[in-house]
Order: C-alpha cells, then sequence, then structure tokens
C-alpha cells in the first residue's frame, strides 16, 4: 500500500508543479481541509483553496514553474495514510520568480474503490531556510520525484 500512496502522492506534486490545476484540486476531497503558513486562516474545502489561487492568478499573475519532492515518508494507518516530504517550488507573480524551501503534510483517506484522496494538507517553512529566495532564472522543468 505504500505504492499505492506515493503514486497518488506523485500524482498530486507532478499536477500542481505542472501547472495541471484541473488534476491538481481533483486529488484533493471536496472538504479537505489546508493549513498553510502563508495563509492566516484554515481552509475549509478544496473550492476554498481554488478560489484563493484564483484570486493569486487574478491579483498576481501566479503560476507553479517547478516543484520537487525530497525526503519523503509514508506512515499507513488503515485506511488513512500520513505523508510528508520535503518541497522546493519555483512559482512566477508579477513581482519575479522565487524559490520556496518547506516541508509538507498530507493526509490521504482510501475511497472504496482503493483510490487514495487527499484529505488535508498543511505546509510550514523548512527549518534553517528562508520562506523565498528570489531567482534571477528560473527552468519549467519538473523533476521526477524520488521513490
Amino acid at each position: 500500500m505504500n505504492d499505492e500512496v506515493l503514486r497518488a502522492a506523485d500524482a498530486l506534486v507532478a499536477a500542481f508543479g505542472e501547472g495541471r490545476l484541473d488534476d491538481y484540486f481533483a486529488a484533493f476531497a471536496p472538504d479537505a481541509t489546508f493549513v498553510f503558513h502563508t495563509t492566516s486562516e484554515r481552509l475549509s474545502s478544496t473550492a476554498d483553496y481554488r478560489a484563493l489561487w484564483d484570486r493569486w492568478v487574478a491579483e498576481d499573475d501566479f503560476r507553479v514553474l517547478s516543484c520537487t519532492s525530497t525526503d519523503r515518508l509514508v506512515q499507513l494507518l488503515g485506511d488513512t495514510a500520513v505523508f510528508t516530504h520535503l518541497v522546493e517550488t519555483t512559482v512566477s507573480t508579477t513581482a519575479g520568480a522565487e524559490t520556496t524551501h518547506e516541508r509538507e503534510t498530507i493526509v490521504f483517506r482510501r475511497q472504496a474503490h482503493g483510490h487514495w484522496l487527499a484529505v488535508h494538507e498543511h505546509l510550514s517553512a523548512a527549518p534553517g531556510t528562508t520562506t523565498a529566495t528570489a531567482t534571477a532564472t528560473t527552468t519549467a522543468t519538473i523533476t521526477e520525484t524520488e521513490r
């Protein structure tokens, strides 16, 4: 089952990093919750998160350029799995490009048909790093996540 959870996490991270928003948001249950160190409140649904994302795009021309997942761990708890990893993400806004170094926890729940769906995401700045660093140049390549 670890491999199934890792495949679900890989698909979620790849969709995020490649800017495939419909695939990315489809990886979450409608009632998923989100806690980000960059927002002041908990988001109580995937629709709330999508609305916030759309606002970032409208106000700041927000785009994800790349995302790399490392130091991955899956903990199985029956039909629930906790996935933790380190994330390096490069984004572009009207202010330019920046790279963040964060750690993330994604809680997955196995559905009746066996598919793993994300039900909670928590993102925080990685210890010992600044939240974001500006980059002079960026690449749009996606690094395959480690196995």
